[in-house]
């Protein structure tokens, strides 16, 4: 992914940086787009196990890995975890993950990882 310039501008005299859609991306890491997608799905798990009630332990049950892994993942620590990985906690908590794969005019095409809420609720 290209990296965006930032805009800087002063608000009651304080220096303020507008960064882009992707936080990765305004940091310089590589891979920021796979970045920002882990943590999509890590958001989403997380919003998954709140809305059940579930403790790590029984998320964990769900999930099919111990409870350690189930703390990494709610603490950030998306660098344990592969975007396929991801995608099947997801599906054993309930929820649906469609990918979409679509042409692009750009010289190199991007990764976007969205929710979408007329999906519906996950049942408890």
């Amino acid at each position: 992914m290209e990296r965006k310039e930032l805009t800087r501008r002063v608000i009651n005299g304080v220096e303020v940086t507008e960064g882009s859609d992707n936080v990765f991306a305004d940091l310089g890491l590589p891979d920021a787009e796979a970045l920002l997608a882990k943590a999509e799905l890590a958001r989403q798990i997380g919003n998954a196990i709140r809305e059940r009630k579930l403790t790590q332990a029984r998320a964990a049950e769900l999930m099919e890995v111990s409870q350690p892994r189930v703390s990494d993942l709610l603490r950030g620590r998306l660098d344990k975890f592969s975007i396929d990985a991801l995608v099947g906690f997801l599906t054993r908590l309930r929820h649906n993950v469609t990918i979409v794969v679509s042409g692009t005019r750009a010289e190199v095409g991007h990764v976007r990882v969205r929710a979408d809420p007329e999906e519906g609720e996950a049942a408890a």
